[in-house]
């Protein structure tokens, strides 16, 4: 446990293609669990699960490929076209994922893991910052982030901008924000920012940084 506070699940969030999972790839790095609500959403609809059962009843066939799985893709050109088919969407996934969510986070403070980070696009669209404290919400401009899901995810500019244009705008989620991790630099220096966040938050929580260790000094 973490000295007198407790098992600390904090919150890692930002814009789409923010850099927000490099951040959370190099605390993984260092040893810190890492819960991935992106993770959770796709074993929540995997072949066989009562999820995927709720989103092809509401989505049609349409969204599934010939082997019976998710056509992730052809979900997503539909839920990002049209506000209410992500409410529909998001109806189905929500509980299910708050719900593998709260199991992880036991099984990791059963085990007397003394921190862990809860990765979420969505964490303060949800109303959930409160529930995830302290906050790291990572930062980064418009531009960057739609060279990035451009390069990353093969998307045209129009697909980029209006994933952007579906989530909070950052000066929301930099609102609630109780760390903020600018990423305008090159992987380095995101890196030794996130160490700093990830080292100061561990201080906080009574544990010593060195039970994550750095990759270098």
């Amino acid at each position: 446990m973490a000295g007198d506070v407790g098992f600390v699940l904090f919150g890692l969030t930002g814009g789409f293609a923010s850099g927000k999972s490099s951040v959370a790839a190099h605390w993984k790095e260092r040893g810190l669990p890492i819960i991935d609500a992106d993770e959770l959403a796709r074993e929540v609809l995997a072949p066989g699960t009562p999820g995927l059962g709720e989103v092809e009843r509401a989505f049609g066939r349409g969204v599934m490929n010939k082997a019976g799985a998710l056509d992730r893709k052809q979900l997503a050109s539909l839920v990002f076209a049209d506000v209410e088919a992500r409410k529909t969407l998001e109806a189905i996934t929500h509980p299910l994922i708050v719900a593998a969510t709260l199991q992880r986070a036991s099984d990791l403070e059963a085990s007397d893991e003394p921190v862990g980070c809860y990765e979420a696009s969505l964490l303060v669209e949800r109303g959930l910052a409160d529930l995830f404290r302290p906050l790291v919400v990572v930062a980064s401009d418009e531009r960057h982030q739609i060279a990035r899901a451009r390069a990353r995810d093969r998307m045209s500019e129009a697909e980029a901008k209006a994933r952007l244009s579906a989530q909070l705008p950052l000066k929301d989620k930099l609102a609630a924000a109780d760390y903020v991790i600018e990423n305008d630099r090159d992987l380095d220096g995101l890196s030794e920012r996130a160490d700093d966040v990830l080292d100061d938050i561990c201080k906080k929580a009574g544990v010593a940084p060195s039970r994550y260790p750095r990759r270098y000094s």
